[in-house]
């Protein structure tokens, strides 16, 4: 179906846009006249113009009784820019089709309402999936006020994400680790526990940051979980590119502190949980800030805890088909369950092939629209 076809065309200009809109969505525009596609548009970073106002006005005045497809309901209220439902209005728009409606308290269903209020058909729900997929963790910001959690880790056919000594360097071959690298581009901080920055030395950079086509991007923040603060001062993930957060339990020393301000990192202190960072509270915390996707990359400590406070919503595991043996190798840790019945599978199971390693991925407990 063509029009199906214009939808489409808006949501692969959306996906330009991932990573580089947070916190605000990734969105795409099509405006449609006489059958040619007469603009397009998508989301540029916060404060700057939305997918429909730069479709709108490449469009121009072809733009009167056009059709409008957009990925996302558009906005009737001010925040960092205008409306883009009086926009729409203004420039003649004859008819909207919108694949998601927006679950933000301050659109949800109102777009809509304001468009038809004004006498332009509207339809919701074409590409609905996609279009939820896209925009899956701004989706969880909105609704809940957390950051949407990526899990994200390398392991061998026997289920170890590390050797007994610690070492990890390189389970998966070099087209896998380029294309774990690339997620960084599209989250807003990259978690590890402080003995990854231990084991492994890590940057956690994202290269060539802004190179994909789409607007600048910042680099994502570096986040460090460091109960007792154990982190290196001449880490090299205090160089820059990038901010660094290290997350210490209250209360904390006061000179450990000072050191690690003065090495260039930013010190939260959290409540204890069991010897340990309350995740949870940090999460919150990362929600205030306005951080929309997290993606961790380790340690087995650290994916653990998250996975027993079922605080994960999704997972790439990436299996190399090798075997690491050993029973003081590393796996993911934490409590773990029971039982089977309690453990956490994975819905929306998608598999894929890099050279002999393969990508695992699926949600947790997250449901479509």
């Amino acid at each position: 179906m063509l029009s199906q076809r214009y939808m489409e065309c808006a949501l692969s200009l959306a996906r330009l846009a991932m990573g580089y809109t947070s916190p605000n969505p990734a969105v795409g525009a099509v405006v449609v006249k006489d059958g040619l596609v007469v603009g397009m548009g998508y989301t540029h970073p916060a404060g700057s113009e939305h997918a429909e106002i730069m479709a709108l006005r490449q469009a121009g005045d072809r733009a009167q009784g056009a059709t409008m497809y957009v990925t996302l309901e558009p906005c009737p209220h001010y925040g960092r820019t205008p409306p883009c439902t009086e926009a729409i209005i203004d420039a003649g728009i004859s008819e909207v089709c919108v694949a998601l409606s927006d679950p933000n308290p301050a659109v949800s269903a109102r777009g809509v309402t304001r468009l038809n209020e004004k006498g332009i058909k509207t339809h919701v729900g074409m590409c609905e999936q996609e279009a939820y997929e896209l925009n899956e963790a701004y989706i969880k910001h909105v609704t809940t006020g957390l950051p949407f959690v990526v899990a994200k880790f390398a392991m061998s056919l026997d289920g170890k994400i590390a050797t007994r000594t610690g070492e990890s360097k390189w389970i998966t071959k070099d087209e896998t680790r380029k294309y774990a690298h690339a997620l960084r581009h599209t989250v807003d901080a990259i978690m590890v526990g402080v003995n990854t920055i231990v084991a492994d030395d890590p940057r956690l950079t994202a290269k060539g940051c802004g190179g994909r086509g789409g607007p600048g991007k910042r680099q994502p923040l570096r986040l460090i979980i460091d109960t007792k603060g154990k982190v290196p001062l001449h880490a090299r993930v205090f160089e820059p590119p990038g901010e660094v957060l290290v997350a210490v339990a209250a209360p904390f020393d006061s000179l450990k502190k000072k050191k690690l301000v003065e090495a260039g990192a930013e010190v939260v202190e959290l409540p204890d949980n069991g010897g340990s960072v309350d995740i949870l509270e940090l999460l919150k915390a990362l929600g205030q800030r306005e951080i929309v996707t997290v993606l961790v990359e380790g340690g087995g400590k650290l994916l653990g805890s998250l996975f027993d406070h079922q605080l994960v919503d999704k997972v790439l595991a990436f299996i190399s088909p090798v075997i690491i043996g050993g029973r003081e190798a590393i796996s993911v840790g934490g409590n773990g369950v029971d039982s089977m019945t309690q453990a956490l599978r994975l819905s929306r199971v998608d598999v894929r092939c890099f050279d002999d390693d393969v990508l695992v991925s699926g949600y947790i407990g997250r449901r479509s629209p």
